[in-house]
């Protein structure tokens, strides 16, 4: 029995392991890789070779313009990534 409740808390680490804020304006390709989902040192490593070649990224949605880098990407990790702006709030009156 204890064996079948450890492996099950095992099954459940994957869903546990979630990705982080990560500002792709500043981060190194390290801490790209790790704190996006979907994304390894490769695609890291272009997004830092995107930026360090076309300047900063505006929004999350410039990072589908790196090679390699496709819409579900950016689905995966949309709330996770930073540019470095403020979020846009609406002004209530």
């Amino acid at each position: 029995m204890r064996k079948f409740i450890c492996l099950s808390l095992l099954g459940l680490l994957p869903a546990l392991v979630t990705a982080g804020p990560v500002d792709i304006n500043t981060a190194d390709a390290a801490t790209i890789a790790r704190e996006l989902n979907g994304v390894g040192e490769s695609r890291a490593r272009a997004i830092v070779e995107f930026r360090e070649k076309n300047g900063r990224f505006a929004s999350p949605d410039d990072v589908l313009k790196v090679a390699g880098i496709g819409p579900q990407v950016l689905k995966l990790n949309r709330e996770n990534i930073r540019t470095g702006q403020p979020a846009k709030t609406i002004n209530q009156q």
